[in-house]
């Protein structure tokens, strides 16, 4: 479990597959601290295990679902990401319960300025619209937001200048797809049309 609050900004130094096995490399200098194998490792949003740590690099196997079914699959050497190391017993939640199971992938139809901060606009499958709740919370690639604004095919985040500049949603542009995890607790009291 995670809480949604990226730690360290890693880069894809590896990347390469066996198989339907793609195994990814990300080179980090805070996450890796104390991370031994089989921990729990959120990488743009999604629960990973390390199955290696070498050379500064976190290593990790990721199945041909997770890859079809994440933006894992569409990642590119040097592409930056979100780590998040998994919460420990007493540690303080500053973000919302995050469980690195991706619901979807969502897309990003605008971004817009206003105010000094930035407004992204995403659209996610039709299915998952139940679980879009103004002011509700939602992981995007890993970042715990606030859902500002329900909107006809998704919803609308604002990001302040401290998410803009450390997490990699500064750099995202409309067109890009991101992984989506909505709040547990809106899941659990309102089902959606997910087949």
């Amino acid at each position: 479990m995670f809480s949604g609050i990226v730690e360290e900004l890693g880069t894809v130094g590896s990347i390469y597959r066996r198989g339907q096995l793609m195994h990814l490399g990300i080179k980090a200098s805070k996450v890796i601290e104390g991370t031994k194998i089989g921990d729990s490792i959120a990488v743009n949003g999604c629960c990973l295990t390390v199955t290696k740590t070498e050379n500064n690099c976190l290593w990790f196997e990721v199945m041909a679902q997770t890859q079809k079914n994440t933006v894992l699959g569409q990642l590119r050497l040097g592409q930056k990401v979100n780590l998040e190391r998994s919460l420990r017993l007493g540690d303080r939640i500053s973000g919302h319960f995050v469980l690195g199971h991706i619901d979807c992938i969502g897309t990003i139809r605008r971004r817009s300025s206003f105010r000094g901060n930035v407004s992204l606009e995403i659209a996610v499958p039709s299915r998952f619209l139940n679980w879009v709740i103004a002011k509700g919370s939602v992981s995007i690639d890993g970042v715990s937001l606030t859902i500002a604004e329900k909107k006809q095919t998704g919803f609308c985040v604002f990001l302040i200048p401290h998410t803009l500049e450390n997490t990699t949603l500064g750099q995202k542009h409309p067109s890009e797809a991101v992984n989506i995890e909505f709040d547990i607790l809106v899941k659990k009291a309102s089902p959606a049309n997910v087949v």
